[in-house]
């Protein structure tokens, strides 16, 4: 393996960060455990960013030398695996399974798409189908796998258009994204910040606390980045001229009628997805915890009875890579906060000044990070730990800027590498999509406005909802 010169330096400070961690007497006021803690999510943190090795395995052998070494208990690290936010993802998947095997998604698509008159209409259309997506399939990856079929058929029917096809292709892994933030399930590194949350300030973030929270953001950002998109990649032009996209083209590229009736299967899942959602949404009223009705969803979606999928074929659509990720970095955090290693590290930084000027710097800083991290958890393990133990020296809600660090950290758009849905929709065979150039343009314009939105619902919104500032 040949190093780059920003790879070696990378790993030079950190080793070097290291030694320095290990010598007694050279890191007054941080505990032994505290030192083994710092210097094992140091290493952790350079493997994310500059080594080659899977970001599971790094935060599993992370985990692994934390409660080898005693910071940790085994308890500690295995117990992650059976926190009700892991079993919420699992189960949230199996439905996810189910829902695929019907023909929902071609006719919501159809339903949506086919009432745009302009380009603009086609957008903000996309844009909302695209935002409802977040209630049924729990990664923004197999969201996008999702939409892909909708997207080609955009794109035949628009082909002599090109400018627009190309807006289309970026619109599509942009709104995908940045609704994430609309649901608890929308991403992993959602799971993580609950769970970060839960163990240094013991408050419990439910479902239906994140959806009155995000879903208003995750539209509002939403839009606004369609608008960025439509701005940025076409021309007055482009956008002049009708639209008619009719049921006929979706229904080219899907499998399952788009139209007419609803076949059973689909009228029994299009049923149980919407008896969860209400369900989940209306936790206050009957206190049964998400993750239960989860599991139920997913038995149901299951059953030999009423059921459109095996459970045996839905399991094998669980990303378990991530979940063991999420479990090991839920465990960093753990050893981050009880050894104190969190608190000293964020010890030295200033932290008296306006809680605005606070939340303006996290936001900022998780906005730039895919930069330098490109996974979304990894992102959220190593930026939350250290925004709620900084928020509490600054004076500041930890609850707003543990949401605020998540809600910046989904933007990703910069390079086709930086998220799995920007990759897939850029590399499409025989279909016009985006350009590096074009995913730089528009960063310039979005990057800015997605961080401010963002610091104007944690200083203005969020305390309306009930989530203060300080």
């Amino acid at each position: 393996m040949t190093l780059t010169l920003r790879q070696a330096a990378l790993w030079c400070a950190a080793l070097s960060l290291c030694a320095l961690l290990l010598v007694p007497g050279q890191v007054p006021g941080l505990s032994g455990e505290g030192r083994l803690t710092l210097g094992v999510f140091v290493l952790a943190t350079a493997a994310w960013i500059a080594g080659p090795v899977d970001d599971t395995y790094v935060a599993l052998g992370a985990g692994l030398a934390l409660t080898v070494t005693g910071v940790i208990s085994s308890d500690a690290l295995f117990g992650t695996l059976g926190d009700d936010t892991v079993w919420l993802l699992i189960c949230a998947f199996v439905l996810a399974a189910a829902v695929g095997r019907t023909g929902l998604a071609g006719r919501a698509a159809a339903f949506l798409v086919s009432g745009a008159r302009s380009v603009r209409q086609l957008v903000h259309l996309t844009t909302a189908a695209l935002i409802v997506t977040a209630f049924a399939v729990p990664a923004t990856s197999g969201r996008a796998a999702l939409a892909l079929p909708v997207f080609l058929a955009l794109a035949k029917v628009l082909g002599e258009r090109r400018r627009v096809v190309v807006m289309l292709a970026l619109l599509f892994p942009t709104v995908i994204l940045l609704s994430a933030v609309a649901t608890l399930i929308g991403a992993g590194a959602h799971l993580i910040t609950v769970s970060v949350l839960w163990e240094a300030t013991g408050e419990r973030i439910g479902f239906t606390e994140w959806l009155l929270l995000g879903l208003p953001l995750a539209i509002a950002c939403s839009h606004l980045a369609a608008e960025a998109v439509l701005l940025t990649t076409t021309r007055r032009a482009d956008r002049e001229g009708p639209v008619r996209i009719g049921a006929d083209d979706i229904q080219e590229h899907s499998d399952s009628p788009v139209t007419g009736p609803l076949s059973p299967a689909e009228a029994r899942c299009a049923l149980l997805l919407s008896t969860v959602v209400v369900l989940w949404c209306s936790e206050p009223l009957h206190q049964v915890p998400p993750a239960v009705v989860a599991l139920i969803g997913a038995v149901v979606a299951a059953s030999p009875a009423l059921g459109t999928v095996r459970m045996k074929d839905a399991l094998r659509t669980v990303p378990w890579s991530l979940l063991l990720f999420m479990a090991a970095t839920m465990a960093m955090g753990i050893a981050l906060a009880d050894s104190g290693a969190a608190r000293w590290l964020v010890g030295g930084v200033p932290l008296d000044v306006p809680p605005w000027v606070f939340l303006a710097v996290v936001t900022g800083v998780s906005t730039a990070a895919h930069l330098v991290l490109q996974s979304r958890s990894a992102r959220s393990s190593v930026l939350v730990p250290l925004v709620v133990a900084a928020a509490a020296g600054a004076g500041v809600n930890p609850v707003t800027a543990a949401l605020a660090s998540t809600a910046a950290a989904g933007f990703c758009h910069t390079l086709p590498a930086s998220a799995k849905p920007v990759t897939l929709f850029a590399g499409i065979p025989d279909t016009p999509t985006y350009t590096p150039r074009d995913l730089l343009r528009l960063s310039a314009v979005l990057a800015p406005l997605t961080a401010l939105l963002v610091l104007a619902f944690a200083l203005a919104v969020w305390p309306l909802l009930g989530v203060p500032v300080s």
